[in-house]
């Protein structure tokens, strides 16, 4: 099952494991063994529409420079993604990837108040709130139909061995609650990349299928079983044919791919499925957890619409103001000075309340202002939470220094003095690491802007960022 491949004009040969393309023989028949979860939809099966509305948007939301690189965090270090993205989706949600939380430019749902900067990016919002709901149409009806599929399968099993579970959409007897579900999305991630304007690309490490824009990965902070539906558009030019692919053994360079395998298997050959303009496909029920994906470049830049149900019973900023006012019920009273009164030093509620502390500072705050002003160029929704959110971190200050004049109190007996250490002391270590983290990420991050010109300068921060910042760092 290894497949030897000779590279382009060397002696020297590299052995890969095997991959398929459209050009094998064998390609559609393992498509339908192994990767059965996955579907293609062809450009030309979906509406005219929807071809004409969703590429004026991508290019409206570039025009506007509303899609940025991100600065992640990988294995400890911070990497630049060679792909600019924006996420768009019901108003307060986040996504959180590679340890970079993003935040939406909300889409216009019914009784929500949105403010867009200019009537261009509204519309580009409103497109992407369609396509969401005509992908949530089409996945159901592509569970609906897996759902007989492996219906179908346990039919043809011997009664002896029906009595163990079989994982998948037709089991434990899912409904259509249950499928619903599944394609409820409720945001967007869009993606855009220039491959011309990307000469450092990575080589696909495994198969040999060529430069990727997007390595092999999970999709993150999804919904357990939940579908990914994406919509790809590449900037094809019409006047400019492509290379002679005679010399290339497997998949076409110039031509954009999405590669697949199956997590830690090295016998069952991956799937390299080329993605021609307009092309939809959809990763159903456990496939993004059994399988691997990754998106392999082409010549041309190229677009897409990434459709998730994300994960956010921990991400919604209902969810974080909730956790604020539950912090602060402990909160007796306002002293002189912005110190506070506290109602009780009983060892838990401290300890809860310390945490929701880094909650708030860690995942929200320096999360939002890392990423700059970016957020502004499309809408303002997110001025006034932000600012709802640094007022609360501010009265959570002035209860972690309440709780310390406690500790120092000289008549606080030891036994009481040593609980409230131990209950505060991990959330205060915690805060103090984190806090040179951040400060050394946004050393990086300054550093990034000054050699990289690819990174959106329109994206500086604000003084409003810098003060922020400042006033974040540790003061204990």
């Amino acid at each position: 099952m290894w497949k030897t491949v000779w590279g382009d004009k060397r002696l020297s040969r590299y052995t890969w494991l095997p991959y398929l393309t459209p050009k094998d023989d064998e390609f559609y028949q393992q498509w339908q063994l192994k990767y059965p979860k996955l579907v293609l939809r062809e450009a030309g099966s979906v509406s005219e529409e929807i071809h004409k509305e969703v590429p004026e948007a991508f290019l409206t939301l570039l025009k506007h420079g509303c899609l940025f690189r991100d600065l992640v965090r990988i294995q400890g270090k911070d990497v630049l993604t060679p792909v600019s993205r924006i996420l768009i989706g019901n108003p307060g949600y986040t996504y959180k990837y590679l340890n970079t939380r993003l935040f939406t430019v909300p889409w216009p749902v019914k009784g929500a108040t949105i403010n867009y900067t200019e009537s261009e990016i509204a519309a580009a919002c409103q497109t992407f709130l369609k396509l969401n709901e005509y992908f949530r149409v089409e996945t159901m009806q592509a569970l609906e139909e897996l759902a007989v599929k492996e219906k179908a399968k346990e039919d043809e099993v011997p009664v002896c061995m029906t009595e163990f579970p079989r994982l998948g959409v037709g089991s434990s007897c899912d409904n259509k609650v249950d499928l619903k579900s599944r394609a409820a999305f409720n945001v967007t991630l869009l993606n855009f990349m220039d491959p011309q304007k990307m000469p450092y690309l990575k080589d696909e490490p495994y198969f040999g299928m060529g430069k990727m824009a997007v390595s092999w990965h999970h999709d993150e902070n999804l919904v357990d079983k939940s579908a990914v539906a994406v919509y790809s558009y590449s900037c094809e030019d019409s006047e400019e044919e492509s290379e002679d692919d005679s010399s290339f053994e497997g998949r076409d360079p110039d031509t954009w791919h999405v590669g697949f395998k199956i997590s830690w298997d090295i016998e069952t050959p991956g799937l390299a499925i080329p993605l021609q303009q307009g092309d939809c496909y959809f990763m159903l029920d456990d496939i993004n957890a059994t399988h691997q994906h990754c998106v392999l470049a082409g010549s041309q830049p190229r677009f897409s619409s990434t459709h998730r149900v994300a994960e956010c019973s921990t991400g919604t900023l209902d969810y974080i103001l909730q956790r604020c006012q539950l912090a602060l019920q402990n909160v007796c009273a306002d002293l002189d000075g912005g110190d506070v009164s506290l109602k009780s030093f009983e060892p838990a509620v401290l300890k809860q309340g310390e945490e929701i502390h880094n909650e708030v500072e860690f995942e929200w705050l320096r999360q939002f202002w890392f990423q700059g002003n970016r957020y502004s160029i499309c809408t303002d929704w997110w001025c006034e939470p932000m600012t709802q959110l640094e007022g609360l971190w501010k009265k959570m200050e002035s209860v972690t220094n309440a709780v310390l004049r406690e500790v120092k109190r000289e008549d606080l007996p030891v036994e009481q003095r040593n609980e409230i250490l131990a209950a505060i002391l991990v959330s205060l270590t915690t805060r103090q690491n984190l806090r040179r983290e951040w400060h050394a990420r946004f050393v990086v991050r300054q550093t990034v802007w000054a050699v990289s010109p690819l990174w959106c300068q329109r994206d500086a921060p604000s003084l409003l960022c810098y003060q922020l910042l400042l006033r974040l760092e540790f003061k204990q």
